[in-house]
């Protein structure tokens, strides 16, 4: 089961979270990036983000533009906003539920519901 973003999705997450949100960085020492939980040393290269810190970054609710309450839901690879009058307004299925909270994160970023 994969527990954190990968290197790709630190990248991207970096641009739109705060860096104090991760709970864990990769680390550079030249020939490859290796996962450290410490993050105060200066070969710290990106953040990283564990499933549960990718869970409480998620809002419990949301209102989109025409404030409908929408409540999350997540499974083991799901995770999804449902809209009470229209069905899902944002979701993601993937093989595992960091890849399908990273997924949703983006989407409402975009959206500007985060």
């Amino acid at each position: 089961m994969k527990a954190y973003t990968d290197i790709e999705q630190s990248k991207k997450l970096a641009e739109i979270l705060p860096i104090e949100s991760a709970d864990m960085y990769y680390r550079n020492n030249g020939i490859d990036a290796k996962l450290m939980w410490e993050h105060n040393t200066p070969e710290v290269k990106y953040p990283c983000w564990s499933l549960a810190v990718l869970l409480s970054i998620l809002p419990d609710s949301i209102y989109n533009n025409t404030n409908e309450f929408s409540q999350l839901e997540f499974s083991k690879r799901s995770v999804a906003y449902h809209d009470i009058n229209d069905g899902i307004k944002v979701g993601s299925i993937k093989d595992n539920l960091v890849d399908a909270c990273y997924e949703v994160i983006i989407k409402l970023h975009k959206l500007n519901l985060l």
